[in-house]
């Protein structure tokens, strides 16, 4: 009994739908062993399409979605990806869903790269509503949303949990400072491993990812 009733609720659970990454377009491949596998805007960035992946199921475990995705990337030496809509009966194009979306795979040279400089990226828990302060003001971060925040010259930015004995960073812009991309803790992930994207750097409540990872999520997350 109690094991029918364990496999009743998984049928009902929304994290527990079952999830396929298949890459499912192959056009051509491109010898690359480099690490990174960054967003781009195929419009502005030049690049050559190699293929594409897509994404069947749901699953609240965006770290392993994410290694799954790389690691079909990196079998076609694809270093850059975009969120490849799907097309609706009336040809107008459909909102993304996290149970079901496309990524189309690029190569793109080191210096094409785009560049956002002294940006920030903070990124929520996939589960709990979560608070933090910038400057002593506050903000409320749905599950599954991120903001961005374009740091000033010569202004030093405090962003804080909120929490008894929580985490607080200090932050500030600098010459040719790279984007940097931090999540609120509150759930379980993967630390990097053999130098697979991942995060790479904790700091009590407020982690810092690896961009090509804190890219993957403000694609699939909501931005507000």
């Amino acid at each position: 009994m109690k094991k029918f009733l364990f496999l009743y609720l998984i049928a009902l659970s929304p994290f527990f739908f079952a999830q396929n990454v298949v890459l499912n377009k192959v056009v051509k491949s491109h010898p690359n062993g480099d690490k990174v596998f960054y967003k781009i805007n195929p419009q502005s960035t030049p690049s050559e399409y190699l293929g594409e992946v897509e994404v069947q199921g749901f699953s609240d475990n965006d770290a392993n979605v994410f290694g799954m995705i790389y690691k079909k990337a990196k079998e076609i030496g694809a270093n850059a990806f975009s969120y490849q809509p799907f097309e609706e009966i009336d040809g107008t194009l459909s909102k993304f869903n996290p149970i079901h979306y496309k990524l189309r795979l690029y190569y793109v040279s080191a210096s094409d790269f785009p560049k956002e400089d002294n940006t920030v990226y903070f990124i929520s828990s996939p589960y709990t509503k979560q608070t933090i302060s910038i400057n002593n003001k506050k903000m409320v971060f749905e599950p599954r949303t991120y903001t961005e925040l374009k740091l000033a010259p010569g202004q030093v930015y405090t962003i804080s949990t909120r929490k008894l004995l929580g985490s607080s960073i200090k932050i500030g812009a600098q010459q040719n400072q790279p984007v940097q991309y931090f999540q609120l803790s509150g759930l379980s992930v993967n630390s990097n491993e053999n130098g697979k994207p991942g995060i790479n750097l904790k700091s009590g409540d407020i982690i810092r990812l690896e961009r090509s990872y804190g890219e993957f999520l403000t694609t699939i997350y909501q931005n507000f």
